[in-house]
């Protein structure tokens, strides 16, 4: 069974074509960091009229690179939300006329989903069940999956999600966009046992929370800034409101201490969730599990099996939407013409 994959709910514009789930026969993405990297975020206009110009583009050499003819497929994926309005709207009316021009079926998925079955790509086959965190720009769940389509929430962010919070602190410490890399970057040339820097641990909670966190390194950049050393004055959380100068040093230590935080809750929260429930492995997926310290750490606590899927699969793309779309159809389950988007879907 081969399924073409469409995803468009944030600023990537993705297309890939699957076979069984499991093989990909083609996985592009086309990335729009540049673009938005001047205005040191995404820019949802600007994100919506970037997919309309590179979708058709994507998906016509995914079909190629992937020796598919329109007659080859059986159904069309395309992620329905959660997302920004404008970008989902983008794929789900491209996917709806391809389905429709094509007669094939049609299927939404909820992209927190997708990123769940990235751990389905590389040869291997989860062990259900499993606990799954998925951790993103603007998400950061913790769920419990006992079989496909069958999901028990246990914790989400009650503030910053874990890609948010590293977005944050790049700005605050002047590192660039997206956050996530540059605070990798900077933080191995830094100490992350230098500073100890607050954990929300939410006690008899799953939940996250990353907000105070953030608002720690906030205060700890200014102190340590040239303008905070000599004012003394109090700081106020607000970015425009301070100036923070630093030197390299001082920003890579506080950047590794700050992703060391991060973390470490991470992890202790999933392993332990994993332990009370009796879990058979841990999944990982969304784009701050390519980080390299959450990979190492995971793997290094957890007495239970991991799975993380490799990096350009952990950040959204495609093949992630055509591989959970095979067990929708499996399943019996498609879906209708009235398909329509849902910015904020969850899952479970």
């Amino acid at each position: 069974m081969k399924i073409l994959g469409i995803e468009t709910s944030c600023d990537e514009t993705a297309a890939a074509v699957v076979r069984d789930g499991r093989e990909i026969l083609s996985n592009l993405i086309a990335s729009q960091v540049d673009l938005h990297s001047r205005y040191g975020g995404i820019v949802p206009e600007v994100a919506s009229r970037q997919h309309l110009l590179t979708a058709i583009p994507i998906i016509s050499e995914a079909m190629a690179q992937a020796q598919t003819h329109w007659s080859d497929l059986d159904a069309i994926a395309v992620t329905s939300g959660p997302g920004l309005a404008g970008s989902l709207l983008v794929g789900v009316n491209i996917a709806k006329a391809i389905a429709l021009a094509q007669g094939l079926p049609l299927v939404g998925i909820n992209h927190l989903e997708g990123h769940i079955y990235a751990n389905w790509l590389e040869g291997s086959t989860p062990d259900l069940p499993a606990i799954c965190l998925i951790v993103s720009g603007g998400h950061s769940d913790l769920l419990l999956m006992r079989g496909h389509g069958d999901y028990q929430p246990l914790g989400r962010t009650r503030d910053d999600a874990a890609g948010e919070a590293f977005d944050k602190v790049a700005r605050i410490l002047e590192l660039g966009y997206p956050g996530g890399p540059a605070i990798e970057q900077a933080a191995g040339e830094g100490n992350g046992a230098r500073y100890r820097l607050p954990r929300a641990w939410l006690k008899d909670s799953d939940d996250f929370s990353f907000s105070g966190l953030k608002t720690a390194v906030l205060r700890l950049a200014a102190q340590k800034s040239a303008k905070g050393e000599e004012s003394g004055e109090a700081v106020e959380d607000t970015r425009s409101e301070i100036e923070i100068r630093l030197e390299k040093v001082e920003k890579a230590d506080i950047a590794a201490s700050f992703q060391q935080a991060v973390v470490d809750v991470l992890v202790t929260k999933t392993v332990a969730a994993a332990k009370r429930l009796g879990a058979h492995q841990i999944l990982l997926g969304g784009g701050v599990a390519a980080n390299l310290l959450l990979r190492r750490t995971m793997t290094e606590r957890s007495p239970i099996p991991i799975l993380i899927p490799s990096p350009i699969l952990c950040t959204d793309n495609a093949a992630m939407i055509a591989s959970c779309c095979y067990f929708r159809l499996t399943a019996g389950k498609r879906s209708g013409w009235d398909l329509d988007i849902a910015p904020n879907l969850r899952l479970g």
